[in-house]
């Protein structure tokens, strides 16, 4: 088998294996199956992928691109916090709408390959733009985390309820209380919880961090020491 056959029947039996999980879900997904609705031999399987965790890597890893699909699609506004909204939003949807997909790609702790590091980096340069304006509350790194945590913790939550008994609004509602959490006002009011130095120290934290921040000037040492006490400041450990 050439190098563009094996490409394309790799790309047979993926849209197989996923036509199947979609259809039918996790179960249905079996070598014998797989290897019937590709047109091809079990043995083609093991050699492409290597065994049934390795199909359903690529299987996961493929749901991954097409989720990263609809992120690009959704471009940027203006108004990043708008954007971080639209970007949750779109998460719920894909995990609601592709369920069997979303419990293969976050229910089972599998990496997802270079697509799911991908859409992690969007999630990363939506909060980048937040803390840019001076309205993150934490570092990057840490409402990353949180907002990623929270997300698939509730579209887990809600895929597992059945759907007669779903209420979405439960997105909605955690959505809106990690904002309240992550981002604050440009400049908070005094008894907000938020000191206005917390949002100023992230968000030169990270135009460092992205393009250097004019930083230029600084020795290696001294923009080391720079970073330590914003993050210092921003109360990251």
């Amino acid at each position: 088998m050439t190098t563009e056959e094996a490409t394309d029947t790799r790309g047979r039996v993926l849209r197989a294996a996923a036509g199947l999980l979609e259809r039918e879900g996790r179960d249905a997904v079996s070598t014998r199956a797989v290897s019937a609705a590709a047109g091809v031999q079990a043995p083609t399987l093991y050699r492409l992928f290597g065994d049934m965790n390795g199909l359903l890597d690529a299987v996961a890893a493929y749901g991954f691109e097409q989720y990263l699909g609809d992120k690009r699609a959704m471009g940027e506004t203006d108004d990043p916090v708008a954007d971080l909204r639209r970007g949750w939003d779109l998460h719920v949807e894909f995990g609601l709408s592709r369920p069997a997909f979303y419990v293969l790609m976050y229910g089972n702790g599998r990496a997802g390959g270079s697509a799911a590091a991908d859409a992690a980096a969007i999630l990363h340069r939506l909060l980048g733009r937040v803390a840019a304006a001076g309205r993150l509350t934490m570092s990057v790194e840490s409402a990353a985390r949180l907002m990623h945590a929270t997300g698939v913790g509730v579209v887990l939550t809600l895929i597992a309820t059945p759907e007669a008994e779903r209420d979405r609004s439960l997105a909605d509602l955690a959505r809106d209380s990690v904002l309240r959490t992550v981002v604050s006002d440009a400049v908070p009011a005094a008894d907000a919880g938020v000191p206005p130095l917390v949002g100023r120290a992230v968000a030169l934290r990270e135009a460092l961090h992205t393009d250097g921040g004019g930083a230029d000037s600084l020795t290696a040492a001294e923009q080391a020491l720079l970073e330590q006490w914003l993050d210092r400041l921003a109360g990251r450990p």
